[in-house]
């Protein structure tokens, strides 16, 4: 077989066989296919799309590029979550916890975040000594000694994905539907799950802007996991809003803290449950796709305080300090905090995802490109959501910055992000579609 013929034929809209997929990822990582090439391929697969079963077997071949991790002895079935990113998007610290204490144990390699997609290391490592650097014996030993894991992806795991992805975000070809998908599920394939939850977010703060595009990627990635013999579930949700309150790192680890104490915001709450009854429905702990006969064991373990302990078990586990858990107030702290009070009364029709994302970047929470420092103490707390009635003088939002011109900016952009209506609004879904293997 020869690169350039696999390259042409996809140019030309034809469909490739596993043996050409396979010749050319393979090949990729071997450094026999140039960058140049496989920037070539990429922006092929772009232009001409793919169908579900190239989309399938890209998807096998990145994940057996590498180390397929086989935790089937250590904790039986695995299952696995995966959220797109969104702004204020903690569920992981939350649903994970919830899951291992409803009696299923959870192993997760998570990652990083980049632009207004928070990640969820970047949250734990808020909490001082918290360590995402295990290796692979030490990431076993912890399912088996403890039943929840949460760190890094290790370099072993669908390296052809990582070489891949490092492509597609400096050629254009990122936001190609099966590309996106293949990268996803290769990594959970490679991670040893047998069950996944897609968590794929829709609106002003997710990639995917429109319920039909998320729908799309979706129903892409659970038809690569029926492909692939797992089973999966994917929920379409709502991003054009901040889920939760808090929006950074430390203060999302504290809200995070404080919905495990049965103290959270309601939408945050819900979504939570929800994923968390999905995940224990693939474990075999439901038998309903409408979760009616988890629902209340969910629920319980959230408020009798069990899910806060597995999660303080997990903190323990990986070197963090378990004082800043019993006592967030110790978490980082921003120098300059900033109260925003409303100038008006009215209900709010818009507060704009992407826009809050945005300026919380700007305050050194996130990443502008690959590799950039992170300020865990920086963030804003939005204390409404659209649909709220909010009176003249109420605190509307709170800025944490390390200085006042930083503040004065986020203040400012976080403002326009909030639209208002005299009459009253309705509240925004948590949730637009879900769509099962099954």
């Amino acid at each position: 077989m020869d690169a350039v013929e696999i390259i042409k034929k996809k140019r030309d809209g034809l469909a490739l066989t596993r043996n050409e997929i396979r010749f050319f990822v393979d090949g990729y990582c071997r450094d026999e296919i140039a960058d140049y090439q496989a920037a070539a391929w990429c922006m092929a697969v772009y232009l001409r799309g793919m169908t579900r079963e190239e989309t399938t077997e890209l998807t096998l071949a990145m994940a057996e590029s590498g180390e397929i991790l086989d935790l089937s002895e250590s904790i039986g079935t695995v299952i696995d979550k995966h959220s797109s990113g969104g702004v204020g998007d903690k569920t992981s610290l939350i649903v994970l916890p919830l899951v291992v204490a409803c009696g299923v144990p959870v192993a997760k390699m998570s990652g990083r975040g980049l632009g207004v997609t928070g990640g969820t290391l970047d949250k734990l490592e808020s909490i001082d000594g918290y360590n995402i650097n295990l290796t692979h014996d030490q990431f076993l030993e912890h399912v088996e000694k403890y039943g929840i894991v949460l760190a890094g992806q290790t370099a072993d795991l669908a390296p052809a994905d990582g070489k891949l992805y490092a492509l597609r975000d400096v050629t254009g070809t990122v936001s190609s539907k099966p590309l996106i998908a293949s990268s996803i599920m290769s990594k959970k394939i490679a991670g040893g799950a047998d069950g996944i939850v897609l968590d794929v977010k829709t609106g002003s703060g997710a990639f995917m802007e429109t319920i039909d595009n998320a729908r799309e990627l979706a129903n892409i990635m659970v038809d690569i996991g029926k492909g692939a013999h797992r089973r999966v579930t994917a929920l379409i949700s709502d991003m054009n809003q901040p889920l939760g309150r808090a929006v950074g790192n430390a203060v999302e680890v504290k809200e995070s803290i404080e919905t495990l104490q049965g103290n959270g915001p309601a939408d945050l709450v819900e979504h939570c449950i929800v994923v968390a009854g999905h995940m224990l429905r693939l474990a075999g702990k439901s038998h309903v796709q409408d979760l009616s006969d988890i629902r209340p064991l969910i629920e319980e373990k959230l408020n009798n305080g069990e899910a806060l302990d597995v999660f303080k078990r997990l903190v323990n586990a990986q070197g963090g300090n378990i004082d800043q858990v019993d006592n967030p107030g110790l978490l980082p702290q921003a120098s300059v905090i900033h109260e925003i009070k409303a100038n008006r009364s009215g209900y709010l029709s818009r507060i704009d995802a992407h826009e809050i994302g945005m300026a919380v970047l700007n305050l050194g929470a996130g990443r502008k490109k690959k590799g950039d420092p992170i300020d865990h103490a920086v963030g804003a707390i939005i204390n409404y959501e659209v649909g709220s009635q909010v009176m003249d003088g109420d605190l509307l939002f709170s800025v944490h910055a390390r200085s006042e011109e930083d503040a004065l900016q986020a203040e400012e952009r976080i403002l326009e992000a909030h639209s208002w209506s005299d009459a009253p609004v309705e509240p925004l879904p948590l949730f637009y579609d879900t769509i099962f293997s099954d």
